[in-house]
């Protein structure tokens, strides 16, 4: 059973405000590289229709490739709210492209400053500035003052251990301009191993007036629930969770908002929604969306027995056919026998590997 204080959840029931922009949801989708597309994202706003969304993460350099930027950018009607992330170090180059995300329709402009990567760190980019405060400032300072949105900032507690910056870096951001700071709870060494350190974001939120989110090791209602007690944040930001999971966002916000915990999708709700992200990618992308749906399929298609037999097939299909093939075979089986989808049962007629 989860438990939350009753004044946490009276204060996460409220809207959060970033600058003049409302949200009506202390929840957040994460951008991620290769992931939040137009196709995740719909899914997520289904189960999440009041959270904050946010794309992929855009180069500003990458203004100079209209057509490039413009997919990355691409945008629904149903998606609002929604954030577009921007990287660079340059911010002349950051502030262009802040001015034309705000008229692809972003609510809000995300700077990274957090992602450990070496090719966004080389150029950089993301958490290298960690490193050069005063350039991140500069930035924050640039876009801030080039664009009518509020701008918001996502980064790491520091460079490594002998390097947390967290608290110094945050109220320099937040005198730039920042309207709002999401704080992942590793250092950039650490890249995606080992616990978030929820401690550091307490010690960032106690520091600054704008709202802080925590992000990092959110992978259910319950850990979202421990991360606002101990933090005392305005929101959390769900990450990794999400891959083969957009029902998170919305079972987290429906908790904080009822207080009730949702029952978890089914292996045959998790199949189906496999099976319609697959035909968004390929409707909004053709055929790399297929090639790129065989990691998606992966992150679905786990912990019953027969998945590892199932997901092998999905990583290597090259058609919309082969893959609705492959899913609707173990739809029916669980259709026709719910009992397959019991731990040692196997519902795709395979051999479990």
């Amino acid at each position: 059973m989860v438990a939350i204080s009753a004044d946490l959840r009276q204060r996460l029931r409220q809207p959060l405000h970033i600058g003049a922009v409302t949200v009506q949801s202390r929840v957040l989708q994460s951008p991620l590289s290769g992931v939040t597309d137009r196709a995740f994202r719909q899914l997520v706003r289904r189960y999440a229709p009041a959270s904050m969304l946010y794309t992929e993460m855009v180069q500003a350099t990458g203004l100079c490739h209209a057509q490039q930027l413009a997919k990355l950018m691409d945008i629904g009607a149903a998606e609002q709210p929604i954030s577009i992330q921007l990287f660079d170090c340059r911010p002349d180059f950051m502030a262009a492209a802040a001015r034309k995300a705000v008229t692809e329709g972003a609510k809000t402009i995300d700077i990274n400053m957090g992602c450990p990567v070496n090719k966004i760190t080389k150029k950089g980019g993301g958490s290298s500035l960690l490193r050069q405060p005063e350039v991140a400032e500069a930035i924050v300072r640039t876009v801030a003052s080039a664009v009518p949105v509020p701008v918001t900032v996502k980064t790491r507690i520091g460079w490594d251990d002998d390097h947390i910056n967290a608290v110094e870096f945050a109220r320099r951001m937040e005198a730039a301009g920042a309207q709002m700071l999401t704080l992942h709870g590793r250092t950039r060494s650490q890249g995606y191993h080992g616990p978030a350190d929820w401690h550091w974001i307490a010690r960032v939120k106690a520091a600054l007036a704008i709202p802080v989110i925590a992000n990092g090791d959110i992978v259910s209602v319950e850990s979202a629930v421990r991360c606002l007690e101990i933090t005392g944040a305005d929101g959390v930001m769900c990450s990794r969770g999400t891959l083969g999971y957009p029902f998170l966002v919305g079972e987290i916000d429906a908790f904080l908002k009822t207080g009730v915990v949702l029952p978890p999708p089914t292996l045959l709700d998790r199949l189906r929604c496999a099976r319609e992200h697959l035909g968004l990618l390929w409707q909004y992308k053709g055929q790399k969306g297929i090639y790129q749906a065989r990691k998606h399929m992966a992150w679905y298609v786990k912990g019953f027995a027969g998945a590892a037999p199932l997901r092998q097939q999905l990583c290597q299909i090259d058609t919309l056919v082969a893959g609705y093939r492959l899913l609707d075979d173990a739809i029916a089986a669980l259709e026709t026998d719910p009992a397959l989808g019991r731990p040692g049962s196997v519902p795709t007629g395979v051999a479990p590997g």
